[in-house]
């Protein structure tokens, strides 16, 4: 009994020092709920990154390659749609860490999420979800991920990140497409020895078809359908999986109706000769909404219209990739509701802005045995913690009607801007605030960037020369006004030397 209260006594003391050294971060983290978003950028340094970013980076430096690193971020004094840097330089950020901050740096509601007893739990044990999942999954599901599943999409399935949710995606319409053909559940002697030495019959020659320029991930399979940079691929085994023309329209689009009609059906009938002839089987085809890291190309909606037309009459799978367009950036919750489909896709996956990552599919796409589309962790609890408040937050503030009416604001300034200064700005396009122009060039593109930031603005770009918008859903007209004048400070400046 003695060394039980003794024990019992350590247990007791051990947890009043780990509360008193956890103090101070509760602290910091009340701090952080308590910041006021800047009412405009302030840069205290002559060059961005400055000192104290190339501190950090130089030592970071031994450690992991910093080449792409833009500056240092100090995230506990970012706030809103303000980022602030290691030197203290607040700017508005435009890019949000590549498209993936929905609702502000140090969001209230999200610190709330992140430091609940909930979340402390499921940190604290991740559990193995497909085999262990916790009590609470079923519910979190329903107030989070399926609180805005896409129409005639019932199931989800949690994975790590946009890569990964592609690449099971993919697993899944391969796992689907066996089952449709073979002649009963059960593997056969041959399936079941040639697999192990990735041998048909039980590993098949089948692809995935992608489109020109898309961008899917960095995984193996992920990899092997991205198709926006050489750089992205080089030195990678690949599938030889086919790739397909995604359309090249021309701006503005009112005026080129005719020949983007034309050309869109000539992409389309192109995909539809890949289907019928491709000496490999497609199990699948995968899109985006908008191709984002490949320069922002877009379609209309009768372009998918017609591919979801084409796919279905080829008994072929139809993937929308929403890791980036989801989320309500386009001012819809999903960007391919604005296509009014006759029926839905088959999958669509989703990441960034949601924080959780996956893909939604239909009951007919869950695999015939357990194990077979799997792994440890299948996503993870703290992370739909996370999408659930996401998801009240967009929901429950209306924040689609304010990215509308936020990006029709943006737009009627940058066509203007487009117009004066048409040797910089070209061909403004985009949906919602998920926006975009081209620069002429690569070179003036990265200075334009650069520019833009010794002003106390973050951006960043796609494709080979083109400028991406990819704001909070928290944007206002507020600070699309701040943006437009440090904007044009730049183009002012620029359009003298070019």
């Amino acid at each position: 009994m003695l060394g039980r209260i003794n024990t019992t006594a350590a247990v007791a003391r051990s947890l009043r020092l780990r509360s008193a050294r956890l103090q101070p971060q509760f602290a910091r983290v009340r701090a952080m709920s308590q910041l006021v978003e800047p009412r405009e950028p302030s840069v205290v340094t002559s060059k961005i990154p400055g000192p104290a970013s190339l501190a950090s980076l130089k030592h970071l430096s031994a450690m992991q390659d910093t080449r792409a690193a833009a500056f240092v971020g100090d995230y506990e004094k970012s706030v809103g749609n303000y980022i602030v840097d290691a030197d203290g330089n607040q700017l508005l950020d435009m890019y949000c860490q590549i498209a993936s901050i929905p609702v502000g740096y140090n969001n209230a509601a999200i610190l709330a999420a992140a430091r609940s007893d909930q979340m402390a739990t499921a940190l604290a044990n991740r559990p193995a979800l497909g085999v262990y999942p916790s009590a609470d999954w079923p519910q979190l599901l329903e107030d989070s991920l399926l609180r805005v599943r896409p129409a005639g999409l019932d199931m989800v399935f949690t994975s790590a990140h946009g890569s990964d949710a592609n690449e099971i995606a993919y697993k899944a319409a391969f796992i689907h497409y066996a089952r449709m053909r073979r002649s009963s559940g059960v593997f056969s002697a041959a399936e079941l020895e040639s697999v192990m030495d990735n041998r048909p019959p039980g590993s098949p020659n089948v692809a995935i078809l992608s489109f020109s320029s898309g961008f899917h991930g960095r995984t193996f399979g992920a990899l092997s359908t991205t198709r926006s940079k050489a750089l992205h691929k080089m030195d990678i085994p690949a599938f030889p999986w086919p790739r397909a023309p995604f359309p090249q329209l021309r701006y503005p689009l009112d005026k080129y109706a005719e020949e983007n009609a034309q050309e869109e059906k000539r992409c389309l009938a192109e995909t539809e000769e890949i289907l019928r002839s491709n000496p490999v089987p497609i199990a699948a085809v995968i899109v985006e909404p908008i191709q984002s890291e490949g320069g922002d190309r877009q379609a209309s909606p009768d372009f998918f219209r017609g591919l979801r037309r084409i796919t279905r009459e080829h008994g072929v799978l139809l993937i929308v990739d929403e890791v980036q367009t989801g989320c309500a950036a386009t001012g819809s919750f999903w960007a391919h509701e604005q296509w009014a489909l006759d029926s839905p896709p088959d999958m669509v996956t989703f990441s960034k802005k949601m924080q959780a990552a996956g893909f939604y599919h239909t009951k007919e796409l869950v695999p015939d045995q357990p194990y077979r589309n799997f792994n440890t962790w299948m996503g993870d609890v703290p992370r739909t913690l996370l999408t659930r408040a996401i998801v009240a937050e967009v929901l429950d503030k209306d924040l689609i009607s304010q990215v509308r009416s936020t990006g029709s604001y943006l737009v009627s300034h940058l066509k203007p801007l487009s117009i004066r200064y048409h040797r910089l700005v070209s061909n403004v396009r985009g949906q919602g605030t998920f926006l975009a122009f081209d620069c002429p060039t690569p070179e003036i593109r990265a200075e334009l960037l650069h520019l833009m930031r010794l002003e106390g603005v973050n951006m960043g770009g796609s494709g080979e020369a083109s400028v991406r918008f990819r704001p909070m859903l928290t944007l206002t007209s507020a600070h699309v006004n701040v943006f437009v004048s440090r904007f044009e400070s730049v183009l002012n400046k620029m359009y003298q030397k070019y």
